[in-house]
């Protein structure tokens, strides 16, 4: 697709026009120099020079018209088509406290729950069809795992390969350590600190267009087997104000009851999980406008995050638009050569002596 950028620059055309018509007005007749008769010139052939006289003349025209062409500023146009993820940015705060090695089966699979909230947080992630989940392929994923202190497993990436190997290395802490604890508010302040600055670590690990991807909202899944546990730097209401302030969804995910591994005399059994309150976590999913659920069971689970899935939609836009690339330097480059020609022309070889 080819254009002018100003057009009107083609009026300039007329100015030579103008010129050489304005000249023949103003111009007196030259005098006639009476001879006897035309029959002696006859004989006289035309030298080359003669022949050629109309030439300065022609090139300096195709100079005027080069420029002119140049000054309306030709442009080639391509037609293009960029998208742009209308994305959401989540944290995914897990709890991995020795409470969470207690079984929850996965689809016929005896494992822990920490390892289900994992597999199923892999299906909200990558998708499963069977189980209704789309997949978040244009979300900035990040994971902080804590116990009694919260770290980032994984910062905040579009790269949802290295967040699966970082999810791969969250472990759990045993019931007899020192690390042993549920800091919850302290997750959520860190997972909210990671999400306010998600544009500046989006733009660092992209290295491109920040309008390429826009964070369309920011939001927490925090997911715990128990509560607010020891003296931590923020409580779990001082963390859903500091949510609430940078206007970021939390949703609390508790899991209630099920089994429970429990020590006793005679060995390790199975045995009912203990409750515990769950009105803070409620209450900090309410006031930052998220949701609050509970389960007891992998498909419970599952259902939690198909619900969360419908709630927060990504979208990708296709952005219409044309690219031009000027063309207006070699027609001005050979109107300024044509106008040097003709000044070449006229003081050499067609040069007049009167």
């Amino acid at each position: 697709m080819y254009r002018f950028e100003t057009p009107w620059a083609f009026l300039a055309l007329l100015a030579p026009v103008a010129l050489l018509l304005w000249r023949r007005w103003r111009k007196p007749p030259r005098p006639a120099l009476p001879v006897a008769g035309l029959a002696l010139f006859r004989a006289v052939r035309p030298t080359w020079r003669l022949r050629l006289r109309w030439l300065p003349a022609a090139v300096a025209a195709l100079g005027w018209i080069l420029l002119t062409i140049a000054l309306a500023r030709p442009q080639h146009g391509q037609e293009q088509f960029r998208n742009i993820s209308h994305g959401i940015a989540i944290e995914m705060v897990i709890d991995r406290s020795g409470s969470m090695r207690s079984p929850m089966a996965y689809q016929g699979r005896a494992l822990n729950r920490l390892e289900t909230v994992k597999s199923v947080f892999r299906e909200f992630v990558f998708g499963d069809r069977k189980e209704g989940l789309g997949g978040r392929h244009q979300d900035l994923l990040g994971v902080i795992a804590f116990a009694h202190y919260p770290y980032t497993s994984c910062p905040l990436t579009l790269d949802h390969n290295a967040l699966d190997f970082a999810l791969k290395n969250v472990r759990l802490i045993t019931e007899d350590s020192d690390e042993n604890g549920t800091a919850i508010g302290d997750a959520v302040a860190m997972a909210v600190a990671r999400l306010v600055s998600a544009e500046k670590t989006l733009a660092a690990q992209t290295k491109r267009d920040a309008s390429t991807y826009q964070i369309k909202s920011k939001v927490i899944i925090l997911l715990t087997d128990g509560q607010d546990e020891g003296p931590h730097t923020y409580a779990i209401g001082e963390a859903a104000e500091l949510a609430k302030k940078h206007g970021i969804k939390v949703y609390s995910i508790a899991i209630v009851s099920g089994t429970d591994l429990v020590s006793t005399p005679l060995g390790t059994m199975v045995g009912l999980s203990p409750s515990y309150d769950t009105t803070e976590i409620e209450a900090m999913a309410k006031a930052t406008g998220g949701l609050f659920r509970t389960c007891d069971n992998a498909q419970a689970l599952e259902d939690i995050y198909r619900e969360i899935d419908r709630l927060e939609k990504s979208e990708v836009e296709a952005v219409r638009y044309v690219t031009h690339r000027e063309l207006f330097f070699p027609f001005a480059l050979a109107g300024a050569l044509a106008l040097l020609m003709t000044l070449f022309l006229k003081t050499t070889l067609f040069r007049r002596t009167i």
